[in-house]
């Protein structure tokens, strides 16, 4: 894979979910890694297999975004052994078998609609449960709050 064809996948990978800038920046970020690391001597391709899958790098980009939204932390560089190693730790630990926590952000379109769809869906729901039981409930009280007036009125009447 060349370099070119590296930034391409990766660019694709990050358009769904994060903003120009930040594809930009990222796409910089690999774009000056590779050409630093071919001036260094090493060769394009190696430095490629190197970093490995763009979709891959992608993903970690893309999770460390969501989580910044939420911190406000910046995303200052890739460093593949560390990231890797940290992801795994956060993925599962294989001693306890216990998963890592995950934090879901609202970061994207398609997260707030659907928040907003489950926040109609529970409020349909209540309205359609508490419309159930007076529906059920009514034949019984109507007739008796209707004899309760009367009984009302006629001992007023009474007296």
């Amino acid at each position: 894979m060349t370099k070119r064809e590296f930034l391409d996948k990766l660019k694709k990978a990050l358009a769904n979910d994060l903003s120009g800038n930040v594809i930009r920046d990222n796409v910089d970020y690999y774009n000056d890694y590779i050409t630093e690391e071919v001036r260094k001597g090493r060769k394009e391709s190696e430095v490629i297999e190197e970093l490995g899958d763009p979709w891959a790098i992608a993903k970690n980009i893309i999770t460390s975004e969501e989580i910044k939204g939420n911190t406000g932390e910046t995303y200052d560089s890739y460093e593949p052994e560390r990231q890797r190693s940290r992801t795994y730790e956060q993925g599962y630990d294989e001693e306890s078998g216990h998963r890592g926590v995950h934090v879901f952000g609202l970061d994207t379109w398609w997260k707030k609609l659907v928040l907003l769809l489950g926040i109609i869906g529970v409020i349909v729901l209540v309205v359609a449960v508490i419309g159930g039981i007076i529906s059920i409930l009514a034949p019984i009280f109507v007739p008796l709050l209707i004899l309760c007036l009367i009984l009302k009125l006629v001992k007023g009447f009474r007296r």
